[in-house]
Protein backbone atom coordinates (compact mmCIF):
# COMPACT_ATOMS: atom_id res chain seq x y z
CA UNK A 1 0.00 0.00 0.00
CA UNK A 2 2.87 2.36 0.86
CA UNK A 3 4.41 1.67 -2.56
CA UNK A 4 1.07 2.43 -4.23
CA UNK A 5 0.83 5.87 -2.57
CA UNK A 6 4.43 6.60 -3.55
CA UNK A 7 3.61 5.88 -7.19
CA UNK A 8 0.39 7.90 -6.96
CA UNK A 9 2.25 10.94 -5.62
CA UNK A 10 4.89 10.57 -8.35
CA UNK A 11 2.21 10.37 -11.06
CA UNK A 12 0.36 13.42 -9.69
CA UNK A 13 3.61 15.41 -9.53
CA UNK A 14 4.48 14.36 -13.09
CA UNK A 15 1.03 15.46 -14.31
CA UNK A 16 1.39 18.81 -12.53
CA UNK A 17 4.85 19.30 -14.02
CA UNK A 18 3.65 18.51 -17.54
CA UNK A 19 0.66 20.84 -17.03
CA UNK A 20 2.95 23.64 -15.88
CA UNK A 21 5.27 23.14 -18.86
CA UNK A 22 2.28 23.22 -21.24
CA UNK A 23 0.98 26.35 -19.51
CA UNK A 24 4.29 28.13 -19.99
CA UNK A 25 4.72 26.66 -23.48
CA UNK A 26 1.53 28.20 -24.87
CA UNK A 27 2.92 31.72 -24.55
CA UNK A 28 6.17 30.79 -26.26
CA UNK A 29 4.28 28.89 -28.97
CA UNK A 30 2.02 31.85 -29.77
CA UNK A 31 4.94 34.27 -30.00
CA UNK A 32 7.69 32.99 -32.31
CA UNK A 33 10.27 35.67 -33.03
CA UNK A 34 12.57 36.05 -36.00
CA UNK A 35 15.64 38.23 -35.93
CA UNK A 36 15.02 41.25 -38.12
CA UNK A 37 16.86 41.07 -41.43
CA UNK A 38 16.99 43.21 -44.54
CA UNK A 39 13.66 42.93 -46.34
CA UNK A 40 11.73 44.55 -49.18
CA UNK A 41 8.90 45.84 -47.01
CA UNK A 42 7.59 46.03 -43.46
CA UNK A 43 3.92 45.19 -42.97
CA UNK A 44 2.24 46.39 -39.77
CA UNK A 45 -1.23 45.03 -39.06
CA UNK A 46 -3.54 46.88 -36.70
CA UNK A 47 -5.29 45.40 -33.69
CA UNK A 48 -4.47 45.43 -30.00
CA UNK A 49 -2.19 48.35 -29.15
CA UNK A 50 -2.04 49.58 -32.74
CA UNK A 51 0.15 52.54 -31.75
CA UNK A 52 2.79 50.20 -30.32
CA UNK A 53 2.68 48.05 -33.45
CA UNK A 54 3.14 51.12 -35.65
CA UNK A 55 5.99 52.31 -33.44
CA UNK A 56 7.80 48.98 -33.90
CA UNK A 57 7.36 49.13 -37.67
CA UNK A 58 8.60 52.72 -37.74
CA UNK A 59 11.63 51.77 -35.66
CA UNK A 60 12.48 48.89 -38.02
CA UNK A 61 12.14 51.20 -41.03
CA UNK A 62 14.41 53.82 -39.42
CA UNK A 63 17.01 51.14 -38.69
CA UNK A 64 17.10 50.47 -42.43
CA UNK A 65 15.54 47.01 -42.48
CA UNK A 66 13.26 47.85 -45.42
CA UNK A 67 12.67 50.79 -47.80
CA UNK A 68 8.85 50.59 -47.63
CA UNK A 69 6.27 50.26 -44.89
CA UNK A 70 2.68 49.09 -45.26
CA UNK A 71 0.04 49.80 -42.63
CA UNK A 72 -3.02 47.55 -42.79
CA UNK A 73 -6.30 47.88 -40.93
CA UNK A 74 -9.81 49.28 -41.22
CA UNK A 75 -11.53 51.63 -38.82
CA UNK A 76 -13.17 50.21 -35.72
CA UNK A 77 -15.84 52.93 -35.91
CA UNK A 78 -16.79 55.81 -38.22
CA UNK A 79 -13.45 57.56 -37.69
CA UNK A 80 -10.26 57.30 -39.71
CA UNK A 81 -8.94 53.82 -40.39
CA UNK A 82 -6.26 52.29 -38.22
CA UNK A 83 -4.00 52.25 -41.29
CA UNK A 84 -4.51 56.00 -41.74
CA UNK A 85 -3.77 56.66 -38.06
CA UNK A 86 -0.57 54.58 -38.27
CA UNK A 87 0.40 56.46 -41.46
CA UNK A 88 0.01 59.77 -39.59
CA UNK A 89 2.19 58.37 -36.79
CA UNK A 90 4.86 57.43 -39.35
CA UNK A 91 4.72 60.82 -41.08
CA UNK A 92 5.05 62.59 -37.71
CA UNK A 93 8.14 60.49 -37.00
CA UNK A 94 9.78 61.66 -40.22
CA UNK A 95 9.15 58.77 -42.63
CA UNK A 96 8.64 60.15 -46.17
CA UNK A 97 5.12 59.74 -47.57
CA UNK A 98 6.55 58.08 -50.70
CA UNK A 99 7.69 55.08 -48.60
CA UNK A 100 4.32 54.56 -46.87
CA UNK A 101 1.45 52.46 -48.22
CA UNK A 102 -1.89 51.84 -46.55
CA UNK A 103 -4.68 49.29 -46.72
CA UNK A 104 -7.75 50.77 -45.06
CA UNK A 105 -10.18 47.92 -45.81
CA UNK A 106 -8.88 44.91 -43.85
CA UNK A 107 -11.00 43.87 -40.90
CA UNK A 108 -9.18 40.66 -39.94
CA UNK A 109 -5.84 38.89 -40.32
CA UNK A 110 -6.82 37.09 -43.52
CA UNK A 111 -7.85 40.37 -45.18
CA UNK A 112 -4.63 41.99 -43.91
CA UNK A 113 -2.71 39.34 -45.82
CA UNK A 114 -4.81 39.48 -49.00
CA UNK A 115 -4.80 43.27 -49.24
CA UNK A 116 -1.13 43.56 -48.30
CA UNK A 117 -0.25 41.05 -51.01
CA UNK A 118 -1.63 43.37 -53.69
CA UNK A 119 0.61 46.18 -52.41
CA UNK A 120 3.61 43.85 -52.11
CA UNK A 121 3.11 42.71 -55.70
CA UNK A 122 3.06 46.32 -56.90
CA UNK A 123 6.38 46.86 -55.11
CA UNK A 124 7.80 43.52 -56.32
CA UNK A 125 8.50 42.87 -52.64
CA UNK A 126 9.04 39.22 -51.71
CA UNK A 127 10.76 39.41 -48.33
CA UNK A 128 8.57 40.90 -45.62
CA UNK A 129 8.92 41.79 -41.95
CA UNK A 130 5.49 41.29 -40.37
CA UNK A 131 4.77 43.30 -37.22
CA UNK A 132 1.91 42.54 -34.85
CA UNK A 133 1.38 41.87 -31.13
CA UNK A 134 3.31 38.93 -29.68
CA UNK A 135 0.25 36.78 -28.93
CA UNK A 136 -0.91 37.22 -32.56
CA UNK A 137 2.47 36.56 -34.21
CA UNK A 138 2.20 32.82 -34.98
CA UNK A 139 -1.28 33.06 -36.50
CA UNK A 140 -0.37 36.20 -38.44
CA UNK A 141 2.79 34.55 -39.78
CA UNK A 142 0.90 31.42 -40.83
CA UNK A 143 -1.88 33.43 -42.48
CA UNK A 144 0.51 35.63 -44.44
CA UNK A 145 2.63 32.63 -45.50
CA UNK A 146 -0.49 30.83 -46.73
CA UNK A 147 -1.91 33.83 -48.62
CA UNK A 148 1.40 35.04 -50.06
CA UNK A 149 2.44 31.56 -51.14
CA UNK A 150 5.75 30.32 -52.50
CA UNK A 151 8.31 32.90 -53.46
CA UNK A 152 7.69 35.04 -50.37
CA UNK A 153 9.53 35.05 -47.06
CA UNK A 154 7.82 36.30 -43.90
CA UNK A 155 9.84 37.32 -40.82
CA UNK A 156 7.74 37.82 -37.69
CA UNK A 157 8.87 40.58 -35.33
CA UNK A 158 6.47 41.51 -32.52
CA UNK A 159 5.77 44.89 -31.04
CA UNK A 160 5.77 45.32 -27.27
CA UNK A 161 2.38 44.77 -25.61
CA UNK A 162 2.28 45.76 -21.95
CA UNK A 163 -0.85 43.67 -21.36
CA UNK A 164 0.66 40.29 -22.33
CA UNK A 165 3.67 38.22 -21.32
CA UNK A 166 4.61 34.91 -22.90
CA UNK A 167 5.66 33.51 -19.51
CA UNK A 168 2.73 34.83 -17.42
CA UNK A 169 -0.21 35.07 -19.83
CA UNK A 170 -2.56 33.09 -17.56
CA UNK A 171 -2.37 35.48 -14.59
CA UNK A 172 -4.90 38.13 -15.69
CA UNK A 173 -8.15 38.39 -17.63
CA UNK A 174 -7.23 39.90 -21.00
CA UNK A 175 -4.03 37.89 -21.60
CA UNK A 176 -5.79 34.68 -20.58
CA UNK A 177 -8.71 35.42 -22.91
CA UNK A 178 -6.57 36.46 -25.90
CA UNK A 179 -4.18 33.53 -25.48
CA UNK A 180 -7.09 31.06 -25.36
CA UNK A 181 -8.65 32.76 -28.39
CA UNK A 182 -5.44 32.64 -30.43
CA UNK A 183 -4.82 29.01 -29.43
CA UNK A 184 -8.35 28.04 -30.48
CA UNK A 185 -7.96 29.87 -33.83
CA UNK A 186 -4.70 28.03 -34.50
CA UNK A 187 -6.33 24.69 -33.68
CA UNK A 188 -9.23 25.56 -36.03
CA UNK A 189 -6.80 26.48 -38.84
CA UNK A 190 -4.84 23.30 -38.24
CA UNK A 191 -7.98 21.17 -38.43
CA UNK A 192 -9.66 22.91 -41.37
CA UNK A 193 -6.89 24.70 -43.28
CA UNK A 194 -9.26 27.70 -43.33
CA UNK A 195 -7.58 31.04 -42.54
CA UNK A 196 -10.68 33.17 -43.14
Amino acid sequence: MKKFFGWLVAIILAILLVGFILLIGVGFYLSPQDNPDKADAIVVVSGGQTTSRAEKGIDLYKQGYAPNIIFSGASLDDGPSNAFAMRDQALASGIPAKDIYIDEKSQNTYENAVNSKAILQSLTATKVILVTSPYHQRRANQTFESVLGKGYQVLGVSAFDDRWSKSQWWRRGFPLFISASETWKLIYIGMTGNYK
